[in-house]
């Protein structure tokens, strides 16, 4: 791409502010997909940490916690494999609390609790000894930790403060973690089932149009028999064939939306098998397959991309609602759909509302953006054929006429 083009894509981005927050929007969802545990203020494996006393807070609840030290081995991880593993184990427990003493030789917590507020509310304290809140059996510390006393080094590194900015779920999980984590589930399952319908589309597709006769007859006979089931009632015969599972909706959601895409294939085929230009193809004896991967394909693309887009949106959607169906993404792993489900008891309270909203929310623009980008292509590719016939139409003109 030269300078020229992305300077004209710039101004068509700054004409279209729709298009631009559309792109912006997929590429957020992309970046929170990529850098997975990496970013995430909860890091652990599907960003599972619960803490109990502090569920259903609200949005941008600040809590102090005390770093308590697990009394086992845990193994650090580094960047790729909190990528691959969806996260790593924390080597601490995290002890809540609202202030806190400090001796010599114990530490003293008012423990956090969420119903605080309440009239029947009793402190609770819990005491730990220094040493056990920065060693265990297998890491054996000295009296002195990177050259400072115990007593310092927990007040600097083993008393954090938290914000929580967009609150806490039902079991003490952070929502922000839980939400950025559900993002990885939605995008895959988008690209993943978009590339088994594309795969399955395009074959049955252009193996129908170009060969016709009987081939076509049986070809269009199991997309027709398929294009008659519904969507919903397919995707969840296939689940409760294959099972439960992350895998099963990738193939499910896949090998129910192919149907469309092969129809159009087909039918642009059709329209190009009897191309001059694939004519001459088959007079200097290409091979059928080099015909159809060389100069079909290509042809056939443009409709094609705004389908996938399109499929893309509607995958997304498709998997959000098979979660909250309980039959799709399962528990513990993140899906909006499955977060949703958890937490729609309460929509009905303003005040805890947000744990639904915000992932109902998030499901909405990711998919609006899809169908804003597919809507763009067709005009582009509308305007571009368009153009294209223009200038067959002014090649074929009188000279006068021009």
């Amino acid at each position: 791409m030269n300078k020229k083009s992305i300077k004209n894509f710039i101004i068509h981005l700054w004409k279209n502010p729709l298009i631009g927050l559309a792109f912006l929007i997929i590429f957020a969802a992309i970046f929170v997909s990529i850098s997975g545990a990496n970013i995430r203020p909860d890091s652990s494996v599907d960003a599972n940490n619960q803490i109990p006393q502090i569920a259903r807070q609200e949005p941008g609840t600040t809590i102090s916690f005390l770093k308590l030290r697990k009394n086992k081995q845990v193994e650090e991880k580094n960047i790729f494999q909190k990528l691959f593993f969806g996260g790593e184990e924390s080597k601490f427990s995290w002890v809540p609390f609202y202030d806190y003493e400090i001796n010599d030789t114990h530490i003293t917590l008012r423990e956090f609790t969420a119903d605080s507020s309440s009239v029947n509310y009793t402190p609770s304290y819990i005491t730990y000894d220094l040493y056990d809140v920065i060693e265990n059996s297998s890491l054996k510390s000295t009296s002195v930790v990177d050259g400072k006393g115990v007593k310092e080094a927990i007040a600097e590194k083993y008393i954090v403060t938290k914000v929580f900015y967009f609150g806490t779920d039902k079991h003490g999980r952070d929502l922000l973690s839980r939400l950025m984590a559900g993002t990885i589930v939605s995008l895959s399952i988008g690209f993943i089932s978009v590339l088994i319908s594309l795969c399955l589309g395009l074959f049955l597709g252009a193996v129908s149009g170009y060969f016709g006769g009987r081939i076509d007859d049986v070809i269009l006979w199991f997309i027709n028999v398929v294009w008659s089931i519904p969507g919903l009632l397919l995707i969840i015969s296939l689940t409760l064939i294959l099972g439960k599972g992350f895998m099963t909706i990738f193939i499910a959601v896949g090998l129910t939306m192919w149907v469309e895409l092969a129809r159009v294939v087909r039918g642009q085929v059709i329209a190009l098998r009897e191309m001059d230009y694939i004519l001459a193809a088959k007079a200097l004896g290409f091979s059928n397959f080099r015909i159809i991967s060389k100069h079909i394909i290509p042809n056939v693309m443009d409709p094609v991309i705004v389908i996938c887009a399109a499929n893309f949106g509607s995958a997304i959607l498709i998997e959000a609602g098979l979660s909250f169906l309980g039959i799709g993404v399962q528990i513990p792993t993140p899906s909006w759909g499955s977060i949703i489900d958890q937490h729609k008891e309460y929509i009905i309270h303003a005040d805890k509302s947000f744990l639904a909203l915000f992932p109902g929310v998030l499901i909405i623009l990711l998919v609006f953006s899809f169908m804003i980008i597919g809507h763009h292509l067709r005009e582009v590719f509308k305007l571009k054929s368009q153009a294209n016939i223009w200038d067959e139409n002014l090649k074929g003109a009188p000279v006068d006429h021009l």
